[in-house]
């Protein structure tokens, strides 16, 4: 399994604000000292966003790679405009990421080759890993406590990097601490507790 050089970014622009939003809701964002940094156009409007954007975070990992650093709300608004968001004009709520209008987003705004994959199990991860460069992975959040049974499987997203037939190696926008956050790891039977067996295969075109 290869080592990950992958660079690492929170969802939040404060990393370390995972534990206060699980206690307080979205509203502990708003004393995230970083939130300017989002692209964001008022604190409230991070906060709203922020909670749903593990799948830019995602992104911008991968496009950190290859020296490219964009603001997340950046992503998420230009995501939106394919689609990959849909914003209820009504109540403010936010609906993504939708995999499809992601896939063509990023074909066409950065030249990346994405693929959605469903019914993936878990012993196929190392060798998708094999021919494509991620894989963003649907796992419910609670996977930055793996030590827990989730309730569910799904509702987050994560980034990752490699794979073998003894370990998954992952960044998480939401992980509440370093060990959780980079170049996290876990069985693949621990990791497949959390695991909805979909997600989107990345790779840089040639």
């Amino acid at each position: 399994m290869q080592s990950s050089e992958v660079p690492y970014f929170s969802q939040w622009e404060s990393p370390d604000m995972t534990l206060p939003l699980v206690a307080e809701g979205p509203s502990a964002l708003h004393r995230d000292p970083l939130w300017r940094n989002s692209g964001a156009e008022t604190v409230e409007d991070y906060a709203r966003w922020a909670v749903n954007v593990c799948g830019m975070a995602c992104l911008k990992m991968i496009l950190a790679v290859r020296g490219e650093i964009h603001p997340t709300l950046e992503l998420a608004r230009a995501c939106t405009a394919y689609g990959g968001y849909v914003v209820n004009e009504v109540d403010g709520s936010i609906k993504g990421l939708i995999y499809e209008p992601f896939v063509r987003f990023v074909r066409d705004r950065f030249g990346l080759s994405a693929e959605t994959m469903t019914n993936i199990d878990i012993a196929m991860v190392p060798g998708l890993l094999s021919r494509r460069r991620f894989f963003i992975a649907s796992v419910h959040p609670g996977i930055r406590w793996p030590e827990r049974e989730p309730p569910s499987k799904g509702g987050h997203l994560v980034l990752v990097t490699a794979a073998s037939e003894g370990e998954i190696r992952f960044h998480n926008p939401s992980g509440h601490d370093e060990k959780s956050q980079v170049n996290a790891t876990l069985p693949p039977a621990t990791f497949d507790r959390f695991f909805a067996n979909r997600g989107i295969a990345v790779d840089f075109q040639s």
